[in-house]
């Protein structure tokens, strides 16, 4: 299973990278070729500065050895062993009309001393951070995302919409992060899903990305906006920061297993700000937003 999700991660982060290329028109992506001591390694895709993209990231890794100590307690295992590959987007347009998007899709294993698998799951999920709200972008973006769930349970879309909507949630600010998508883990055998039925909604969520989000860049990337406007969108993206540094589980995962940092902090957009106790103005498009993070909105049957 290991080498046939990393083959296709591999295949989804070039289909990826060439759309992304082609929407912004301007800029290509930067590869780095890296290697882990311990095991592994990885391809970490870069772009920046471009005409739609000021800053993104989408990287694959394979990275295997002993599970770091930190990480057995936080598994409840003894000394085991591990394999871990994914794909992992970040992408922050440089206009604040067009929503920063995240996307994640992995396979973890874990092996006993004569290299058996004792443990095996995916887990993954897309989620869409705008910082002005256009109803009908959420729209399409949770509809493509039960789309591609109810082809293989009809419960999926409402349970891991709901888990997105709980684990992307900044605790300290009692707001969510953004408007959400989906968001599962540990997602193993069992009796009615197999590993092979696993794979195929793991990956049909994969394949459903660009049309989840590309026709929202193609619709909002030329709109005009203010200097007020992008200071807001500065000060949103601080939010954003928190979370990854503060509760995100990649990254604590990346720094505690001697990831590669500068893979690790691709999220982190280039520009943001950090503004006193910032309110938005009452009846404001900004505050519109804000009580939307407050309280999660079923987009599909809204």
């Amino acid at each position: 299973m290991k080498d046939k999700f990393y083959q296709y991660i591999q295949g989804l982060q070039d289909r990826i990278t060439s759309k992304l290329e082609a929407i912004d028109g301007k800029t290509t992506f930067q590869e780095d070729i890296w290697k882990r001591p311990e095991g592994g390694g990885g391809r970490t895709r870069v772009i920046e500065n471009g005409n739609v993209f000021e800053k993104g990231g989408v990287n694959i890794s394979g990275v295997h050895g002993k599970l770091p100590k930190s990480m057995q307690a936080y598994f409840k295992v003894g000394d085991v062993d591990f394999f871990a590959c994914g794909l992992s987007l970040v992408l922050h347009p440089s206009n604040p009309m067009v929503p920063t998007v995240h996307a994640n899709w992995r396979y973890f294993e874990m092996y006993n001393k004569q290299g058996e698998i004792i443990d095996s799951w995916f887990g993954g999920g897309q989620d869409l951070t705008p910082y002005y709200l256009f109803e009908d972008d959420a729209t399409h973006f949770h509809q493509t995302c039960k789309t591609a769930c109810d082809n293989h349970n009809p419960e999926f879309y409402t349970k891991y919409k709901a888990r997105c909507d709980e684990y992307f949630y900044n605790t300290h600010r009692n707001e969510g992060r953004g408007i959400g998508g989906l968001f599962f883990d540990y997602c193993k055998a069992s009796e009615t899903m197999t590993m092979e039925n696993w794979y195929d909604f793991v990956t049909e969520v994969g394949d459903s990305f660009l049309e989840a989000y590309v026709p929202i860049v193609e619709k909002r990337k030329a709109l005009k906006y203010t200097e007020a406007q992008r200071n807001w969108q500065e000060i949103r993206r601080g939010r954003y920061v928190e979370f990854n540094l503060v509760h995100d589980k990649g990254t604590l995962f990346g720094l505690k297993t001697n990831g590669r940092i500068e893979s690790i902090l691709m999220s982190l957009p280039p520009h943001v700000q950090w503004v006193y106790n910032h309110q938005p103005e009452a009846g404001s498009e900004e505050e519109k937003l804000i009580n939307i993070l407050k309280n999660p909105i079923d987009w599909v049957n809204k």
